[in-house]
């Protein structure tokens, strides 16, 4: 399940590590030299942008035990990834003092296709990652900050792309039974005709889950490839499929806990949950000519989530309760073109990256209803939207001298909306807004294997554009201000990387960010909320040594401070200050494997003056297994090995419980880690 020896120009995502390689390497005739991508180990020495840019390969999270789909993100150093409801909703993401909610400002793409959806039902930036079959992942390029210019919306505090397998040396089976009737199947195998690969995969998933209420989810995604590549050439089509139905269990009220009128794992409403279906397919090609590298996707897909949730009780309604379901239906259509040329003068050698990136959102029903136990009471809000994203970049990357190198873009990015309100035309209208943003990197070096960087760049993420149109409030009734479609960010960051001691990559980054304007669209509510422009700045070290073989060592520290910058410095809430993450794996000649892997996120305050905190969370992860000759593997992980009782996520509000004062009770409301729990897995491989 290795990447190993492609061009470069197969995949959009790649692309700019080639680009930066090829003219800063490269010499006349074009063509991309052949890379093989391994991971953290990977010297990017002379070839990545920023200290915060990296790879992590299949093997580096192959043998990780994972507790949910959502966690492939945290081999991004300083990314956390938690969970606050059920096992179909999308995560919960921190990164760089962001709680990035379910993903506002990441972005994140799948074989360039992008899946952070705006306008969402539940919230912009939308980022469900439960699609992926993590054995089908072949490896995960990232980078932190809004410094690429072929990154465009959400990527204000980074991006990360996922890139499937194109041909497995085996294929597989795979079962893992676990507590809590937890059942996973996967299988997937690949065949070749010719320079053709036909791949095909797919997963089944069953799982109840402690909680009082059973979770019942089942899960089903499937994966069709068919890959060519040959003569300078080459090409992708990819089929996905992805369905899920649970039931969830939402955070609780902490006072309803230490009453003792609900358990840890118990719900307020057992009817919360949901159901999606989503359908895509996609088309990368690449072709190297004399006039350099030439990459295109083009993609489509369809996607209907419905999702029941409540988050305040009986607040609102203390007849009914509080329960919301949330309607996203749309259809999406877009593209992206690069084209990569080199260029040599007097001895300077340039690459140029020209781009142009475009996506359309057909979204016939984006809904609010009030409900009660899945039955619909009244709607809140009900919309059509039409939302087209238009990107356009251009950059340049020079090597002046054989210590000096610079890489300077421009990307503009343009909006077109129609918003279309369901109830007399109100808060609808059509629009649009643009934006420029330039960035600028330079880098120095190396000197003993060390290079260091220097980056600044504008960026941005969109909002909802139905809160651009919004000025009526749908629950109240009175007068709003609509937001601004498109928020500008600006980011700093001084690095430095290291290969000097051999065997270890070594990262350091300071950085700094600010947003104009935190305004984003509250999808539970139907409404705008403000929370003015914020600052946040940081240090990350990142480490990752492998000393012998068969042994590999890791080591993430990320600290972080946000403040609002309009209100006397009140901190974000739900910004994580602190993050330890690190392992240790071993894969010894004999089979034995085996890795053991703490993750740490300090306090985090719940409200703007900072007096309500949740603690901090700690995990500790085990998998032990053992592979016979390729054609077997079985292995046992341990999640949660000291059964912490901390929290995944906590946030502070107001809600209301039956014989409470009308105006709720200001509270902790948590959702917890799950308890220790043992999955075994069996593999055959053929």
């Amino acid at each position: 399940m290795i990447w190993k020896g492609t061009k470069c120009g197969q995949g959009l995502a790649i692309g700019v590590f080639c680009s930066l390689a090829q003219s800063v390497l490269a010499t006349p005739p074009v063509v991309l030299e052949e890379m093989e991508v391994v991971g953290r180990a990977t010297d990017l020495t002379g070839i990545s942008r920023s200290a915060s840019q990296g790879f992590v390969g299949q093997p580096e999270f192959e043998f990780r035990p994972w507790l949910r789909v959502g966690e492939l993100l945290e081999v991004v150093p300083g990314m956390i990834a938690t969970q606050h409801s059920g096992a179909g909703k999308a995560n919960q993401y921190f990164l760089r003092g962001f709680n990035l909610d379910h993903g506002t400002d990441f972005a994140a793409f799948l074989d360039g296709v992008p899946l952070n959806v705006p306008s969402h039902g539940h919230g912009q930036g939308y980022l469900d990652l439960n699609p992926l079959i993590p054995e089908l992942i072949d490896y995960i390029e990232y980078g932190k900050g809004p410094y690429y210019s072929d990154v465009g919306d959400f990527s204000s505090a980074g991006y990360a792309r996922f890139h499937t397998v194109s041909r497995l040396e085996k294929g597989f089976v795979s079962q893992t039974f676990g507590q809590d009737n937890f059942y996973r199947t996967v299988a997937a195998d690949s065949v070749d005709v010719g320079l053709h690969t036909f791949l095909a995969g797919g997963e089944a998933s069953f799982y109840d889950g402690p909680w009082q209420e059973s979770m019942d989810m089942r899960r089903f995604k499937g994966l069709l490839k068919w890959s060519f590549e040959g003569n300078g050439q080459g090409f992708a089509v990819t089929a996905n499929g992805y369905y899920n139905d649970w039931t969830a269990t939402d955070q609780i009220p902490q006072r309803a806990v230490k009453a003792g009128l609900l358990s840890r794992l118990g719900t307020i409403d057992p009817s919360d949950g949901g159901q999606i279906h989503r359908f895509a397919l996609t088309f990368n090609g690449w072709k190297d000519s004399r006039w350099g590298n030439t990459q295109l996707t083009l993609y489509g897909y369809y996607s209907d989530l419905r999702l029941y949730s409540n988050f305040t009780f009986f607040l609102d309604d203390p007849i009914h309760g509080d329960q919301i379901f949330q309607k996203d239906r749309r259809l999406v259509a877009g593209g992206t073109f690069n084209h990569h040329w080199h260029w040599q003068w007097r001895g300077v050698d340039s690459g140029f990256n020209l781009g142009a990136q475009v996506r359309h959102d057909f979204i016939p029903k984006v809904a609010l209803y009030h409900t009660q136990r899945r039955r619909i009471i009244n709607p809140v809000r009900i919309d059509r939207v039409d939302e087209t994203n238009v990107g356009l970049y251009l950059e340049n990357t020079t090597q002046w001298h054989e210590k000096v190198r610079t890489t300077a873009g421009v990307r503009g990015d343009l909006l077109f909306f129609r918003v279309e309100g369901r109830f007399a035309g109100i808060n609808s209208g059509d629009a649009s807004d643009a934006i420029v943003s330039p960035k600028f990197g330079i880098v120095l070096g190396p000197w003993y294997d060390t290079e260091l960087y220097f980056n600044y760049g504008m960026g941005f993420h969109s909002n909802d554009v139905r809160g651009a149109k919004t000025r009526i409030d749908p629950i109240t009734g009175e007068s709003v201000k609509p937001v601004d479609p498109l928020v500008r960010s600006r980011g700093f960051e001084v690095g430095l990387r290291t290969t000097w001691l051999p065997g270890l990559t070594s990262t350091l980054a300071l950085w700094q960010l600010r947003l104009d304007s935190e305004l984003v669209f509250v999808g539970d509510a139907g409404t705008t909320e403000p929370s003015g422009n914020s600052k946040r700045y940081g240090v990350e070290w990142s480490n990752y040594y492998q000393p012998l073989d068969w042994l590999t060592l890791d080591f993430d520290l990320a600290l972080t401070k946000a403040r609002f910058e309009n209100s006397g410095g009140e901190h974000v809430p739900n910004s994580v200050g602190r993050v330890i993450t690190g392992g240790v794996t071993v894969d010894l000649p004999n089979g034995l494997f085996g890795s053991a892997r703490v993750c740490h996120f300090g306090a985090v305050p719940l409200n703007e003056k900072g007096t309500v905190e949740a603690g901090s969370t700690t995990l500790l992860n085990l998998g032990l297994g053992w592979r016979w000759r390729d054609r077997l593997r079985v292995e046992l992980n341990i999640l949660n090995v000291t059964d912490s009782k901390d929290n995944d996520i906590a946030y502070f509000y107001a809600s209301r419980l039956p014989g409470e004062p009308a105006q709720g009770v200001e509270d902790v409301h948590f959702h917890p880690v799950l308890p220790r729990q043992f999955r075994g897995t069996l593999r055959v491989f053929f």
